[in-house]
């Protein structure tokens, strides 16, 4: 499942293992130094782009999975 991918990145990249699925991004700690990491992470660990404004526009672990999952290029 993309989301439980998703939340581990986050959580290693946040260096918080508390994130739920509806937690916002910047209430538990993130910044854009560590939404960059995020970004580099989905590229390496999932093969998608993921564009900042989508990140800033999705700021859940529950969007932005959504959102990725959308993307044709996904890999498991």
């Amino acid at each position: 499942m993309i989301a439980d991918r998703v939340r581990a990145i986050w959580c290693r990249e946040i260096q918080r293992d508390d994130i739920s699925f509806d937690d916002d991004f910047f209430a538990v700690g993130g910044q854009s130094v560590i939404m960059t990491k995020i970004q580099i992470a989905f590229l390496d660990e999932l093969g998608v782009e993921v564009p900042m404004d989508r990140m800033y526009l999705n700021p859940t672990v529950a969007s932005i999975s959504d959102y990725i999952e959308s993307m044709d290029s996904v890999t498991l």
